[in-house]
């Protein structure tokens, strides 16, 4: 076990990774998966997209989604506009049954707001059908609003590699600390709207090693968790609007209050050399992704 900060927070990073044989698997599934609605619907194009095509997806992989975009023919779109046939929830149940042709005995399949969910043993993968956008990105289904929201995962990927490629590749390990200390605080952030705040808050801002980064970025998403936090692709609307009382704000400003804190505490005991008390703050603040002492 570590017995270093330098040697804890490497570890900390290996510990987040998806393994090689994840990776394999996710890799063949996905392939598989995109050829089965390929073979039946009316598909343009479809890639990988969410936290696993940004590389910002954490372990373990039995607890996240991996996200398959597809692009459908324009006649989709034209058959469930306005209501038609079902609207937004129709076209999401047209791929439900797609799916289910070939996943029959999968464990569970069920349409969320935007997207088929397959729940496999080991993960889940989450189809998000899609259509062209006029003047650039996609239109995908809202089926509680029973709207059309505007998004483009592509930029998204885009704007993340080009930030961490400025940070020297530090950019996506920090941002996958911070997403296991959303999971010490119960994941009461949602994963992308911290990205985003990453991507805001360390712009044009040296990373010079990650305790002092984490530290950093705990400081100022102090203040900027009770701000609006718009899509960097330009594209709908506040991402944290899910924080939508005074209530919620309060709590999510203690959740960054107690981690800077504990950031602080940490970076002064190992500036006093009490290397161990340093790794138990910051086991406080990672939870047990953190490795122990020793």
């Amino acid at each position: 076990m570590p017995t270093t900060i330098l040697e804890s927070f490497r570890k900390l990073k290996q510990n987040l990774e998806i393994t090689g044989l994840q990776e394999a698997t996710v890799s063949t599934r996905q392939a598989t998966i995109r050829k089965v609605v390929e073979a039946d619907l009316g598909v343009v194009t479809s890639f990988l997209t969410g936290s696993y095509s940004r590389n910002t997806m954490i372990s373990p992989l039995k607890e996240a989604d991996i996200d398959i975009f597809v692009q459908l023919d324009a006649k989709y779109f034209h058959h469930y506009n306005n209501g038609m046939n079902g609207g937004q929830a129709g076209l999401l149940d047209l791929l439900k049954r797609t799916l289910k042709k070939t996943y029959s005995r999968t464990p569970d399949i069920s349409r969320n707001g935007h997207a088929v969910s397959i729940r496999f043993e080991d993960f889940v993968v989450d189809v998000v059908p899609g259509f062209s956008r006029q003047g650039g990105g996609y239109l995908i289904p809202d089926s509680v609003k029973k709207i059309w929201l505007s998004t483009d995962p592509k930029k998204h990927v885009e704007i993340v590699s080009a930030q961490n490629a400025a940070h020297n590749g530090d950019l996506v390990p920090l941002i996958k600390m911070i997403k296991a200390w959303n999971v010490s605080v119960g994941k009461y952030f949602r994963s992308f709207h911290l990205e985003v705040l990453a991507l805001q808050i360390l712009n044009n801002v040296t990373i010079s090693d990650f305790p002092s980064g984490v530290r950093y970025y705990f400081d100022k998403g102090r203040t900027v968790i009770k701000e609006q936090n718009f899509d960097p692709a330009g594209y709908g609307d506040d991402l944290g609007k899910y924080i939508d009382t005074q209530q919620k704000v309060q709590e999510a400003v203690t959740k960054f209050e107690l981690a800077y804190d504990r950031a602080i505490k940490a970076e002064d005991y190992a500036r006093r050399g009490y290397i161990e008390n340093a790794v138990g703050m910051w086991i406080k603040v990672f939870g047990d992704y953190f490795p122990s002492y020793g």
